[in-house]
């Protein structure tokens, strides 16, 4: 038998009395030999199993539908990704007793380490604006408006052009990057009045971004905002608010019935802010993700401030939460897993922070992270035999969970003065 034709591991076999399966026997493959790799202890298996069963027709559409349903949390994913771009109606169906979290972009690696603007924002690819072009896709394009260093129109300008083209109504995604040629001079307090006015004009938008700027164009700390909650007044059917920068950042008391999606990515983030965010009412609040940032960049916060969102529970729906880019993550852990909130959440994301051997073991033992969907750790301070250790549990199926470890830093000193969170200045 050729090497091509061996069976693999768990492919279903017929076999002949006189010889053992792998060597004297055909493979069954087909969705037998997918289901027959089901059993597998081996998570990877599984998924890949599960993946080759949609190529089967009805009887693998259907265990790809059962597998929403399954122990593991991983496979349910996978099934839940197998399916949601599909139209059947028992697909649909199926779907509907599921609730996703759509949002993996918020996964990868931050492209301002790269000096990049975002490519792909509320699960669009980004354009730049250009008036010569036109609004071509106005559903599944988010479009961009940025100011290059020392240009002399502003992203108010910018946005007056993108208003008279006869699409822009039903314009769904927009980001807003440098609002001007000097963005370290100005605030975001000019733009945001500007898409406040637009609002009449833009009656469709689902998801905005401010503050699309790289380091190249300014470093986070130095990036002016401003009171951002006018937005969420403008737009009453807004489901995601994405905003970079903290300084100058706040947020009026506001209720918004329809946010899904608030992400605060900053250096510093001020404990005021903090307070302020939870003073607002988002009752369909799904995704919240903070970057409480460093103390030398505004980030004064610490566990006591984030305990309206554990314990309080002001945003009792969340499906994500994100305390990311943190120098206190083992603190975090410790509270965390105390929280009410451990057991509703599906994800937790305690990337780009300070997170050790001591708050990974916190995680693990708790019952209510072994629960989760994903739990992302990338980029604190696990040592490399962790970073093996969890490699090895996840592929023997010991949890559930799957833990990201990624672009571990290196814990050089072993104190924890010496760790820092991955952006701050």
């Amino acid at each position: 038998m050729s090497k091509s034709n061996q069976p693999r591991d768990f492919d279903a076999v017929l076999s002949s009395k006189t010889a053992p399966p792998p060597i004297d026997g055909i493979v069954l493959g087909g969705i037998l030999g997918a289901k027959t790799r089901l059993l597998s202890p081996d998570i990877k298996v599984r998924r890949t199993a599960l993946s080759e069963a949609i190529n089967y027709g009805e009887p693998g559409l259907d265990l790809v539908i059962q597998a929403l349903q399954a122990e593991s949390k991983q496979l349910q994913r996978t099934a839940y990704s197998l399916l949601k771009k599909r139209d059947e109606e028992k697909v649909k169906q199926a779907l509907q007793n599921y609730i996703p979290w759509n949002l993996e972009e918020r996964l990868r690696r931050y492209p301002g380490y790269r000096g990049d603007n975002v490519s792909i924002f509320a699960n669009r690819q980004v354009e730049n604006f250009v008036p010569e072009v036109g609004i071509t896709n106005p559903i599944n394009t988010a479009y961009a408006l940025r100011c290059e260093y020392d240009e002399e129109e502003s992203a108010v300008d910018k946005l007056e052009e993108l208003l008279q083209h006869p699409s822009s109504g039903t314009l769904e995604a927009l980001i807003i990057g440098a609002w001007s040629g000097e963005v370290t001079d100005y605030s975001s307090s000019a733009i945001i009045e500007a898409l406040v006015a637009a609002s009449y004009k833009l009656i469709n938008l689902k998801a905005l971004f401010i503050g699309d700027i790289h380091y190249q164009e300014s470093e986070i700390s130095w990036i002016l905002q401003s009171d951002v909650s006018p937005i969420l007044q403008a737009y009453p059917n807004l489901e995601i608010l994405q905003v970079r920068g903290g300084t100058g950042l706040e947020f009026s008391s506001v209720q918004h019935d329809n946010l899904e999606a608030l992400i605060v990515e900053t250096g510093g983030l001020n404990a005021d802010t903090i307070a302020q965010i939870c003073t607002c009412n988002f009752p369909n609040l799904t995704h919240l993700e903070l970057w409480l940032g460093s103390p030398e960049y505004g980030g004064n916060s610490s566990t006591y401030d984030l305990l309206p969102i554990l314990t309080e529970l002001v945003f009792p729906n969340l499906i994500y939460l994100g305390l990311r880019n943190s120098i206190y993550s083992n603190d975090i852990a410790e509270t965390v897993i105390n929280s009410p909130l451990i057991d509703a959440i599906k994800i937790l994301d305690l990337s780009m922070g300070t997170l050790t051997d001591k708050g990974a073991d916190i995680l693990l033992t708790s019952p209510g992270v072994r629960q989760l969907d994903i739990l992302n750790i990338s980029e604190n301070y696990l040592s490399d035999d962790k970073v093996a250790l969890l490699s090895l549990q996840q592929s023997r199926g010991n949890f559930n969970v799957c833990v990201m470890t990624n672009e571990q830093k290196k814990d050089d000193y072993e104190e924890e003065d010496y760790r820092y969170c991955s952006v701050a200045e």
